[in-house]
């Protein structure tokens, strides 16, 4: 399996590179982010929602577990770290199977959930403000998303 790597050493950078992928996914496009609390996901998904032509303010679903917004493409933002059960019937092929694209933090929480072909996206703090994002792709798709959004 293919990974990639991209350095910020700024909140803005994420915003910007995340910004740029946001405005190369399509309908159906599904994108998991991990990270530790503060690594992060939240302001990835900020520049994503830029990149899609979201003009709403997005913010962390925790609570709500899943904040629909709409642009270019509608995006799914779904926060499950308190979902309880793995299992738990949300819905999430609907969002998975739709014309939208779909975000979800702390993924690993419903990976038995989570479709075969994806992107994942990791955010490890590094030094400061600094973050190491590390993308690895499942699915040609992603594989060639990740090319493009490299270059």
């Amino acid at each position: 399996m293919s990974q990639f790597e991209f350095i910020s050493k700024k909140p803005e950078d994420t915003m910007a590179f995340s910004e740029r992928l946001g405005s190369l996914l399509q309908p159906g496009d599904v994108l998991a982010l991990e990270g530790d609390l503060g690594a992060g996901k939240t302001t990835f998904t900020k520049g994503l929602a830029k990149g899609l032509n979201i003009t709403r303010n997005v913010n962390s679903p925790t609570f709500t577990i899943i904040k629909e917004y709409q642009g270019r493409l509608s995006l799914y933002h779904m926060d499950v770290y308190r979902v309880e059960d793995s299992f738990e019937d949300l819905g999430f092929d609907e969002y998975f199977e739709g014309n939208g694209v779909t975000v979800v933090e702390w993924a690993h929480l419903v990976k038995e959930q989570l479709p075969e072909e994806l992107l994942t996206i990791y955010l490890y703090l590094d030094d400061n403000d600094s973050r190491k994002l590390v993308l690895e792709p499942r699915g040609k798709r992603y594989e060639e998303l990740c090319k493009e959004i490299m270059l």
